[in-house]
């Protein structure tokens, strides 16, 4: 079988990728993820999924790489990870009876060969919250490494009214069910 190799340090992708049963290797990209000057959500989102696979890809020759990224919109306002209690809560009040889509990127490639990439839209509608609700939430999860400053897989399904989604795992980082499509085109055997 084709080496496997994940252009990702995110436990979260991690996690997500062992569910199909391949094995993989992890190689952190190493890419600036700053968005460039005018770049939409989505494209960011795009453009460093396939940077962060052609990054890895170029040390792996022969592997197949995952790239994935993933870019909060609030109003054509990207959000990010928090990194940290004060930032989360600001950004959660902002998202606070508001919709805020999801762009979840992803890229396999190989060098020599075609990239297969997707772009995945999810949109969560969040319910009006209440400042306390928001410090009690954060006090239980700590979701300052995660876009949005919410687990979805957890107690951040409670912030929500909503989630309008194709593939549930893009929410949490990585589009199974795309990237399952692409594994199998490019010879992967999954059921």
């Amino acid at each position: 079988m084709t080496p496997l190799v994940l252009a990702s340090t995110s436990r979260y992708r991690r996690e997500l990728l062992a569910r199909l049963g391949l094995p993989f290797d992890v190689d952190r990209p190493d890419v600036d993820e700053a968005p460039l000057a005018g770049e939409s959500p989505a494209a960011t989102a795009t453009r460093l999924a396939e940077a962060k696979a052609r990054v890895v890809a170029a040390r792996h020759p022969g592997a197949w790489v995952i790239g994935s990224d993933q870019v909060a919109d609030l109003a054509g306002a990207a959000l990010g990870k928090a990194g940290g209690r004060d930032p989360a809560l600001a950004q959660l009040q902002a998202c606070s009876g508001q919709r805020v889509v999801f762009h979840t990127a992803l890229c396999l490639l190989r060098h020599g060969e075609p990239a297969r990439a997707a772009l995945d839209r999810t949109e969560v509608v969040f319910r009006t919250l209440a400042r306390d609700e928001i410090l009690r939430y954060l006090d239980a999860e700590q979701p300052y490494d995660c876009a949005g400053s919410f687990k979805c897989e957890g107690l951040g399904i409670s912030l929500f009214d909503a989630i309008h989604s194709q593939d549930p795992t893009a929410l949490v980082g990585l589009p199974l069910i795309a990237l399952s499509r692409a594994l199998r085109e490019a010879g992967y055997r999954l059921p």
